[in-house]
């Protein structure tokens, strides 16, 4: 496991920063969901994923 990530680093960097920079892009053109259903869950995770923690968006 250890070989493949040392292998492959350069293709692992490009797919963590498309992530993050993808859920940014989604987190900041979509508004804040007001109820507690499941699409306030998913919000919460791409939120995450956008490195929106600790009230860094507000």
């Amino acid at each position: 496991m250890i070989e493949y990530i040392i292998e492959n680093k350069d293709q692992l960097f490009g797919v963590v920063t498309a992530v993050i920079a993808a859920a940014s892009a989604i987190a900041a053109l979509t508004p804040t969901p007001k109820d507690d259903g499941f699409i306030k869950k998913i919000y919460k995770v791409i939120d995450f994923l956008a490195l929106n923690v600790f009230n860094a968006k507000k």
